[in-house]
């Protein structure tokens, strides 16, 4: 945990940088006059550290240089399903900003997107992309409304620290869920912290679920190829998610307390060392350094465990969108820096290089594992040019590392893909607050209501 003169201090560097971002918003005015093309750009949730944006003011200095006749302006920025569309119709979104994989299929047909296709072939890298991920950004049109920036695959994360106090290996995180389970109630018993936790709100917890599901071999949404899909939801693998859910809380009293927890506030328990294990997307670490303060020591990463007769790993990820708002004078801009700051440091050995470079020297986390946007022979060759900078703790990351390419990737459900989760969180939160809950029938009404939704 960081100290109270620590934060106040981190606190005092956040504002100051803010500051000179804002500084930049108050003089584009006069640049804007003078030719320069102001865009807004999104950076870091609400909470980022002082190093964060010290890292961003540097990559703003390095590509007004290159680019001197656009003003670029930071504008704090974080994804959250529940509030995104009010946002978006609000116009209180950045001219550029990040929305995950699942949501860009109904963003793009509601026309909340801009269409990229030609500055993509333009740049020439429209067919570098992996197609698996290129679809996901591809309107039923055929043309391309989103730059594919980041890609993750599920994990378990875990507290080395709080294993050791238990007794258990950290260099030998549990490979099935029932040794999970053992984990989980191991470390419950010896520090009284929570063994295992899950997400449950603000769409979390399907999302979860639906992980899970995929990993024991099941699906919750079947895709008939023309736009619409089948509700699969009530099926064996999805049972069995919930009943280790339940058992864990209610047979082993090592769920905790807290059964209302999202992305954001698991991170934070996690983060503080409240939290032995729990399950998210693999690109988490630099989060929960930069945004939420955890110390790197405690942190371990290994694959979800994998059972039944198909199971896969549950991937996601997040591209680089431009408002359908601005004008193409703005648009041309926010191309420029999408290429810049998302995807040249993929593909190109220079760009690559100055990016962890930067970070590095900013203290910020360079070699996170992920899944390649690109080709995985471009992605490994990239870990290559950038090896000198990486500074996470790669072998605390091996049990990923090492075992995650022997996996099956699966992409998230496409149809209603938000407003499903929506409708699991509801089925996660009852089983962790009833422990009588009958899964079977709230499976049972969450099939039913699901198709509802898909058949609209």
């Amino acid at each position: 945990m960081k100290s109270p003169t620590k934060t106040l201090v981190a606190g005092i560097a956040v504002l100051a940088t803010v500051g000179a971002l804002a500084g930049c918003s108050a003089g584009g005015d006069e640049g804007a006059a003078d030719g320069k093309t102001e865009l807004r750009v999104a950076t870091f949730p609400p909470g980022a550290d002082a190093a964060a944006y010290e890292a961003f003011a540097a990559q703003e200095k390095q590509f007004e240089k290159e680019y001197p006749d656009i003003d670029i302006i930071g504008v704090e920025y974080e994804w959250e399903g529940p509030t995104f569309a009010v946002q978006l119709a609000g116009g209180s979104l950045p001219d550029v900003f990040t929305v995950p994989f699942t949501d860009s299929k109904t963003l793009l047909e509601n026309g909340q997107l801009m269409d990229v296709t030609d500055a993509i072939d333009k740049l020439g890298y429209t067919d570098k992309f992996n197609p698996i991920i290129l679809d996901g950004v591809t309107g039923a049109d055929g043309k391309i409304y989103g730059f594919p920036r980041q890609a993750y695959a599920a994990a378990l994360h875990y507290n080395r620290d709080l294993f050791e106090q238990a007794g258990l290996d950290p260099d030998n995180p549990p490979q099935t869920w029932e040794e999970i389970r053992e984990a989980a109630k191991a470390i419950h018993d010896a520090t009284g912290k929570t063994g295992y936790a899950q997400m449950a709100i603000n769409n979390t917890g399907g999302w979860q679920l639906t992980s899970q599901t995929v990993a024991r071999g099941g699906r919750t949404q079947t895709d008939n190829g023309d736009g619409t899909a089948e509700s699969t939801i009530d099926n064996d693998a999805t049972k069995a998610a919930l009943q280790f859910l339940h058992d864990v809380k209610w047979e082993d009293g090592s769920f905790g307390s807290k059964v209302d927890l999202d992305w954001g506030t698991i991170n934070q328990e996690f983060a503080a060392g409240n939290v032995g294990m729990y399950t998210s997307g693999s690109d988490i670490y630099t989060a929960l350094v930069r945004d939420f303060g955890m110390d790197s020591s405690i942190y371990g990463m290994t694959v979800v465990p994998m059972e039944g007769d198909d199971p896969g790993t549950l991937g996601g990820g997040d591209i680089a969108v431009i408002s359908p708002t601005v004008d193409e004078k703005t648009k041309a801009a926010a191309v420029t820096w999408i290429d810049w700051y998302y995807m040249q440091k993929l593909m190109d050995k220079d760009a690559a290089v100055l990016d962890a470079k930067t970070l590095n020297e900013s203290g910020q986390a360079v070699g996170t594992p992920l899944l390649p946007v690109l080709s995985r022979e471009l992605y490994d060759e990239s870990q290559e040019w950038i090896a000198d900078y990486i500074n996470v703790p790669v072998d605390q990351m091996a049990p990923f590392s090492d075992r995650i390419w022997d996996q099956t990737p699966v992409g998230e459900p496409k149809v209603k893909t938000q407003e499903v989760y929506a409708l699991l969180d509801t089925v996660v939160q009852k089983v962790l607050t009833d422990q009588n809950a009958d899964i079977d029938a709230l499976l049972a009404q969450a099939q039913t209501d699901a198709q509802s939704k898909l058949d609209e």
